[in-house]
């Protein structure tokens, strides 16, 4: 369980990717606030931030040909088995900035690394 740096998210190998759309639609769903070593720091902020990095990647999945049902493309929307969020504070955020200021260099870096440990090898 992981959320790719978001620099990487254009070049993951289609597994990652939808991967990554399932760990982020479990985390907006019932998942939320429940704790895991890597991705703990999900939970320090609003879950405005966890919709914008999802849009990022559904983002990418289209532009790849995949269909994303459109309910995800609402920020209060949880799943089909988990109510919505009843006013989501929606934080402004600098397009020009990463989402979580846990997505730093050294992240990257071992974001890298775990790609590399399973066999893929990416290029920035």
């Amino acid at each position: 369980m992981r959320l790719w740096h978001e620099q990487l998210i254009p070049v993951l190998p289609r597994a990652q990717l939808l991967g990554q759309h399932r760990e982020c639609a479990a985390l907006r769903g019932n998942g939320w606030n429940k704790k895991h070593r890597t991705v703990d720091y999900v939970f320090l902020y609003s879950p405005f931030k966890l919709y914008l990095y999802h849009v990022l990647i559904m983002d990418e999945m289209k532009q790849r040909g995949y269909h994303v049902d459109p309910l995800w493309h609402d920020a209060n929307y949880r799943g089909k088995i988990c109510g919505p969020w009843d006013g989501l504070p929606t934080d402004a955020h600098d397009a020009d900035t990463v989402i979580y200021p846990e997505h730093n260099r050294a992240y990257l870096e071992e974001c890298v690394s775990n790609l590399q440990a399973k066999g893929i090898t990416i290029s920035l």
